[in-house]
């Protein structure tokens, strides 16, 4: 993980496409919706009101297939730059149709170095992960995850996306948004899964399971010590599975960082998707 550096308050940026969800507010959340940049990074927190914001491959370049994108931040806040608006963007590059999920985090105070505090605290194990007032759970990230498969359903011909063909990529806390999607909304039906430096536990896994893409760091001073519990998972299940542990990336590194092992694992994605025939329309 990278260096502690001081969070910086920042005005909202513009938002022109993100679309609401309309799946409600978080129940006990006072705070208003507030955003800061760390490590030149761009992030928000006490999110309220979840979005969804289309990056689409420029016209022509589209090969029917889309991303649904969950950023991470320990369910308190989104790394909408590094694990979000990047992330589409490299995707639409590719001709895949990129879809960034604004989800509802629980409340954290409004006082921006009263956050910081706690968040420092947390990472460096001198203090707990802060409690989750007002009854937030995962419920509320799935919630969100399923309505954007929905819109995108809904909207398919408009932007271009082959609704058999939607899968959903998550970093850190966005991974257990995908994971938790995937497994307790069977609605959402992806097609194609990606957890990014998530956690590896194991779960249960039916058998209806899409094919799934993992990443991770050996140096992941969160998951990468507790075994691979999720891929044996997959595994064990017999549904497709894809593990690249890199050698060094440590965690939240987005698409990668120079020197790096972990700067591969979108090239590898996009040539497992392609490979697993999700970059073209079927027979």
């Amino acid at each position: 993980m990278a260096q502690q550096a001081p969070m910086t308050a920042m005005d909202a940026p513009a938002e022109p496409n993100a679309l609401p969800l309309d799946t409600g507010g978080v129940e006990g959340s006072e705070a208003p919706e507030s955003w800061f940049s760390q490590w030149g990074d761009t992030f928000v927190r006490n999110v309220t009101v979840a979005t969804l914001t289309p990056v689409l491959p420029e016209p022509g370049t589209a090969n029917g297939a889309a991303v649904i994108l969950a950023p991470g931040g320990g369910f308190m806040f989104l790394s909408m730059s590094n694990e979000g608006w990047e992330v589409a963007q490299a995707l639409a590059d590719q001709g895949v149709a990129a879809f960034v999920l604004k989800y509802r985090v629980r409340p954290t105070p409004a006082d921006l170095g009263e956050f910081e505090q706690s968040v420092t605290a947390m990472f460096a194990g001198a203090g707990p992960r802060p409690a989750r007032p007002g009854g937030f759970s995962l419920a509320d990230p799935v919630e969100d995850a399923t309505a954007a498969f929905a819109l995108v359903r809904s909207r398919a011909d408009e932007w271009g996306v082959d609704p058999d063909r939607i899968g959903m990529v998550g970093f850190s806390a966005g991974a257990g948004t995908t994971l938790a999607t995937t497994l307790t909304a069977p609605e959402t039906r992806p097609a194609f899964i990606a957890p990014i430096y998530g956690a590896m536990t194991a779960v249960e896994v039916p058998e209806t399971a899409p094919p799934m893409f993992v990443v991770l760091a050996a140096d992941d001073p969160l998951f990468a010590n507790s075994g691979f519990g999720l891929v044996e998972s997959w595994r064990t299940a017999g549904r497709p599975v894809e593990f690249h542990l890199y050698q060094n990336g440590g965690h939240g590194f987005g698409l990668g960082n120079p020197g790096m092992t972990s700067l591969g694992w979108f090239d590898g994605f996009m040539r497992w998707l392609e490979l697993n025939g999700f970059l073209q329309a079927g027979p």
